[in-house]
């Protein structure tokens, strides 16, 4: 009888009370993107997912695979030249010219900070002889990244045929990507200083506008194309919690407000 009791009330206090309980615990955010997945940085625990399997254009976030490639293979001090082939590729360009020489560190940065597609184009060139060539080196690296539903056919993003990957593959991705402190230093960056071989400079700022808008964001990449949608892969930190964020196929500015609300209840979760 005792035993019937407590079952009785134990049962009791689940129906009502549960509830309530889940009701404290905040809704999650209503996303605009397609695919979305947030993660613990340090465990890698999953916090929210949608769509993470859908395979899609993930647009100038696939840069992030090209900045690990360069960086893996160091000498970021050295310099390196420009050639005709490197030439503009539209929608954003640095306008590095044929002839000139910059750090290849300083190429990298300029790279993910703004998403040249110029500067991509030379640092792939320089790494592997051609863009062709380059494809081949980012599809071997991602399959030992264990991104198994992607296939990447050139360094920059930009659409074409049969070129794709996942919010999961892009996780994976991101994870390794912010395991580097040099390329975690430079995601973080808000605005950097470019010195042109003739001796003008500029300043570039960030295309991740959460970086001057959420003081909790510190990264990573935006992304854009008319196939992929808006896109962007960010970071959060807050009270020594770090939130990795994977948003693609979202609107002009709903990636802003989705991104912001999925880093916000993904620090709270």
């Amino acid at each position: 009888m005792i035993s019937f009791r407590i079952l009785f009330f134990g049962l009791v206090w689940s129906v009502l009370c549960c509830p309530l309980i889940a009701q404290d615990r905040p809704a999650q955010p209503p996303l605009i993107a397609a695919s979305a997945l947030s993660i613990d940085a340090e465990t890698g625990r999953v916090i929210y997912t949608k769509n993470i399997d859908e395979k899609r254009p993930v647009a100038s976030t696939q840069k992030l695979l090209t900045a690990l490639i360069i960086a893996e293979s160091g000498k970021l001090d050295e310099r390196i030249t420009v050639e005709k082939t490197d030439g503009m590729i539209q929608p954003r360009n640095l306008w590095i010219t044929s002839g000139s020489s910059y750090r290849r560190g300083t190429l990298l940065e300029a790279m993910l900070v703004r998403s040249y597609n110029d500067v991509t184009k030379c640092l792939t060139r320089n790494h592997a002889g051609s863009q062709g060539a380059f494809a081949k080196i980012a599809r071997s690296r991602a399959a030992e990244l264990g991104m198994k539903d992607s296939v990447f056919l050139n360094a920059h993003g930009l659409t074409v045929p049969g070129q794709y990957s996942t919010a999961r593959d892009m996780m994976t991705l991101t994870r390794a990507v912010w395991a580097r402190p040099e390329l975690r230093r430079i995601l973080r960056t808000r605005k950097m200083s470019f010195t042109y071989h003739g001796g003008k400079t500029i300043e570039i700022e960030n295309s991740n506008e959460l970086l001057h808008s959420y003081a909790e964001c510190v990264g990573i990449k935006t992304g854009f194309t008319k196939a992929a949608g808006r896109c962007l892969i960010s970071a959060a930190e807050r009270n020594g919690k770090t939130v990795l964020a994977v948003v693609l196929g979202s609107s002009w500015d709903g990636v802003w407000t989705d991104s912001e609300s999925l880093l916000k209840w993904s620090l709270e979760n």
